[in-house]
């Protein structure tokens, strides 16, 4: 885990300098999570623990495109209970994990891009690696999967600078349900710094 956190903080700071000749932007962002649907059933609290990269080309006056990596950490502590996993039963305190990684190609349609204030959808389109976990004593289970994902985004840039812009936004992920794993959905608000292309 600790190996992707920094090879997304890397990716932030490295691409800026690397794309500066292409037109667009690239930011990484905080991100606050907050599960919905079969994921806030197993994990009703929300992530202080995310973190996103993303990197948008203009490839018209109004409409970029690019990619979106991400990391959301999901947890709740269980009190001492009962669980009973398939046919097997275990009593004691349960902590359980999300770990969700996002990867999504990006189409976005930027209602001012050329004034200090502009405001924007996104939506994006990929997959959601996801790793479900429950410790319990000396025990653990993990579920490892990957799904299909869609996220609809709405935000603003506001330009502090030629070079720099504060970004925020809503976001709704969904990693749909597969043959083997639930279905992955969150609500996220991120906040975090755009570096200008």
């Amino acid at each position: 885990m600790k190996k992707a956190f920094l090879y997304i903080i890397l990716l932030g700071f490295l691409l800026p300098g690397m794309l500066m000749a292409q037109g667009g932007y690239s930011s990484i962002q905080y991100v606050m999570g907050f599960g919905t649907g079969d994921q806030s059933s197993f994990i009703s609290q929300p992530s202080f623990r995310g973190i996103s990269f993303d990197y948008q080309r203009y490839v018209s006056e109004n409409l970029s495109a690019g990619v979106e990596l991400g990391w959301n950490v999901f947890y709740e502590k269980m009190e001492y209970d009962t669980y009973t996993v398939e046919s097997v039963s275990l009593s004691g305190k349960q902590y359980r994990y999300y770990n969700n990684f996002p990867m999504l190609a990006t189409i976005q349609y930027n209602l001012k891009p050329d004034q200090t204030l502009n405001f924007y959808v996104n939506l994006g389109i990929g997959t959601m690696y996801s790793i479900k976990t429950i410790d319990m004593g000396m025990w653990r289970l993990e579920d490892k999967s990957w799904h299909f994902a869609l996220k609809p985004e709405i935000g603003l840039l506001y330009k502090l600078n030629l070079n720099s812009a504060l970004k925020l936004a809503g976001k709704y992920y969904t990693g749909f349900a597969t043959g083997n794993a639930d279905a992955r959905s969150y609500f996220a608000i991120s906040a975090g710094f755009a570096f200008l292309l």
